[in-house]
This record gives structure tokens, C-alpha cells and sequence, in this order.
């Protein structure tokens, strides 16, 4: 049986009324019949059974012990980092997340937790970084934004050696292409607001550990400090998840054709998609992935703030937004967005420069969404041809 069919047939038929939807339990308490007894559930904080289906999916989908869902992809990040204590270290890609980064910097800091950046796409550079205080290496494999492709497997053999955890975070690739656990990591974390709730309609995180015993520690974590995601926003999830694997093909399928034109086009310096033969780590991304991934990242030959601003501000497909991963197509400029908390200097050297500009594709049609790429190419260039040089070589 295809994986696509198996995980559909997964999602359980409700047991008391039959019905094909995971129920909502929007309640907060759970009735007892003696202090301690108890139909599985006491307290919807500690459980719920929309999200105790929820948190089985994500497990088996991810071919790990235990899955976790968590009010926001911060949370569950911040649930794993409970983990550590004081003087311990972690290794992480230096193209990471901005949230994560503020996390990690304005936040576990304080408490004596000590972070190495270093560009895992290379798997040298983690081993070198490696001491007695590592205790987590953070992978973002492809990498926000910059599409760094890091050699899970690789990392993973380190990570062993090292005698600690290997965490990776797969929103942008999704269990739908790639599934970390299967290629040695310990941990999986997802921003479930981006693809596998796929409508830009929630905000939920979820983590799914290797093994019972790693997953009950998160687990204690996610019930100590609270921040669950609520049953229904599991529902939102659940449904859609169902729909994942044929999103995800299309995602990949416009994402590939978009960034072979965006690769042509004479205003575009760089363009960052690991389906790319031209990209440095395409053969590591075709042993771990199924697929490329929806995200396509390119740098415009002005590297300024400016013309990168005049370009995500004409766009008509791709709307202006935080966030990914939805049916609707997104762009942001990462250096005044999702990496805006980042210093400048920190930013540009791991490669995320001042007129780099991220799509998220969406479920349109590729043609239309390619249309309004070059629409806007010519728009921005024709227009500031008037008054002054936008772009070198156009």
C-alpha cells in the first residue's frame, strides 16, 4: 500500500457515531468516576482526544514514538530547549529562523545556554563546532531562507558520536518529502501553521521524538508550561494533513519551473532551490527528499533594501505576507521580516543579503504565478527607468 493511502486510512473513524471527521472536543474537564479514574483524560491541558489524534498522526507519519502539539512552532521549539541546563551548548544552522534566533539569543541565553552558528550544509563545519558542552545540534534542512540543504544522515552519525541530541526542524520540507527520524535524527519540529495546515488559518507547532522516553520529557514540558494547541485548531490541522501529500506535489512541481525561469531572468543574481542542479547541496536533496519543496529564495543583481522593497510591493499573485506554506502564493524580504531580528552584519554573512526575497508557492496555476513574476520584472525595471538605473545588466 502507497504511504498517501495508508496514512489517509490512519486518521480513525470516530468509534461512537461513526463519523469519517475526527470529532471537535471543545471541552476543558472530563467528568470521573472515582478521584484518579478516568476514561483516559482529566484535564484538557494534559490531554484532549482531538489532539491525542492529532499527536498519533504526526508520530506515525514521522515513523516516531511520540508526537507533541503545541500552541505555536515557538512553543514547541521552546519545549525541546527545556531540555537543556545551564552551560549547556548547541550547534545551529546559520541561516536559522528569525524566531528562533530571538529565542535562542534573547531568551535561553540569559540562562547559560550557549549557541554556535555554523553552515551545516557542510557537515565538517558541525564536526569542528563539536564539544563536551554540545548537548543539541539544530538543523533547518532546506534552510529559511537561503534553501541549505544539510546531510541529515551525516549529522546524525555526529550527533551520535557527540553523545547528544539531533533536532531537525522539517516544516519546509514536510513528511510528505522528507522524514528526518528515518535518517537518524532524535527529534522532528514543525511549524504546523505553514504546510501541513496548508491554509493559512491556524498557528500550531508540533514536535514528534524518536523514542517513548524522549517523548514523554517533551512531554512533561508541554504539560508543565502549558501551551497546547486547543482542539480545535488540532481538527485544523488533521484536516489539513489529509490533503498534504497532492499539495505538496503541486507546491514542488510550480516551484521548480519557477525557479528555472527566476534562474534565466537578467535582473536575478542568485536563485536558492534545491532542485536546482545548480544548487551546491542538489545531490544530498535528492537522497534524503521525495521532493524540492514549495520555497524558492533569489537575490536581485541591486542588492539594496530599496529594490528589493520596490519588488515585493508590485507583486498581484504573490501577496505580500509573513508566514508559507498556504494555497494562496506569499513573498516577503527576509532581511525587514521574518529575519528583521537578526543584526544585519549576522545575517548577511550566513547569505541572507539585503534584496533577497522568498516566494512561497501557492496552488495557482504556474503560468499566472510566472506571469506575475515577469509582469513585475519588467513593471519595476520600466518604471524606475525613467528617473534612475534599477538594476545592473537589464
Amino acid at each position: 500500500m502507497h504511504e498517501t493511502t495508508a496514512f489517509i486510512h490512519s486518521i480513525p473513524v470516530d468509534p461512537l457515531t461513526g463519523a469519517v471527521s475526527v470529532p471537535i472536543y471543545q471541552t476543558s474537564t472530563f467528568v470521573q468516576e472515582a478521584p484518579g479514574v478516568h476514561k483516559g483524560y482529566d484535564y484538557a491541558r494534559s490531554n484532549n482526544p482531538t489532539r491525542a489524534v492529532l499527536e498519533n498522526i504526526i508520530a506515525g507519519l514521522e515513523k516516531g514514538s511520540r508526537g507533541l502539539a503545541f500552541a505555536s512552532g515557538l512553543a514547541a521549539i521552546d519545549a525541546i530547549l527545556k531540555l537543556l541546563k545551564s552551560g549547556d551548548e548547541i550547534i545551529a544552522v546559520d541561516d536559522i529562523y528569525g524566531g528562533a534566533f530571538r529565542l535562542f539569543e534573547q531568551v535561553y541565553k540569559k540562562f547559560g545556554i550557549h549557541v554556535n552558528y555554523v553552515d551545516a550544509a557542510n557537515p565538517e563545519n558541525v564536526f569542528q563546532a563539536l564539544n563536551e558542552n554540545t548537548k543539541l545540534i539544530w538543523l533547518e534542512t532546506p534552510s529559511n531562507p537561503t534553501l541549505k540543504i544539510a546531510d541529515i544522515s551525516a549529522i546524525a552519525a555526529i550527533a551520535k558520536a557527540g553523545n547528544c541530541l539531533l533536532c531537525v526542524d522539517n516544516t519546509f520540507a514536510s513528511p510528505a518529502l522528507q522524514k528526518p527520524i528515518h535518517l537518524g535524527a532524535d527529534i522532528v519540529v514543525h511549524s504546523a501553521t505553514k504546510y501541513l495546515g496548508g491554509h493559512s488559518d491556524l498557528i500550531a507547532g508540533l514536535v514528534v521524538a524518536s523514542t517513548e522516553e524522549l517523548g514523554e520529557q517533551i512531554r512533561f514540558y508541554q504539560n508543565a508550561a502549558g501551551a497546547i494547541l486547543g482542539p480545535f485548531d488540532s481538527w485544523l490541522v488533521i484536516r489539513g494533513m489529509e490533503t498534504l501529500s497532492l499539495r505538496m506535489k503541486q507546491h514542488c512541481n510550480s516551484a521548480q519551473q519557477i525557479a528555472e525561469f527566476l534562474q534565466e531572468h537578467p535582473a536575478v543574481d542568485k536563485v536558492f532551490y534545491p532542485g536546482l542542479k545548480s544548487h551546491p547541496n542538489h545531490p544530498i536533496a535528492v537522497k534524503q527528499s521525495k521532493g524540492f519543496g514549495g520555497i524558492v529564495s533569489f537575490t536581485l543583481k541591486e542588492d539594496s533594501l530599496a529594490a528589493a522593497r520596490r519588488f515585493v510591493c508590485s507583486t498581484r499573485l504573490f501577496k505580500l505576507a509573513e508566514s508559507l506554506g498556504g494555497i494562496k502564493s506569499l513573498i516577503s524580504h527576509s532581511a525587514e521580516m521574518t529575519h528583521k531580528t537578526i543584526p544585519s552584519e549576522i545575517r548577511r554573512a550566513a547569505g541572507v543579503s539585503d534584496s533577497l526575497i522568498r516566494l512561497s508557492v501557492g496552488l495557482e496555476e504556474t503560468e499566472d504565478l510566472i506571469a506575475d513574476l515577469r509582469n513585475t520584472f519588467d513593471h519595476i525595471i520600466v518604471r524606475t527607468n525613467k528617473h534612475s538605473k534599477l538594476l545592473e545588466n537589464c
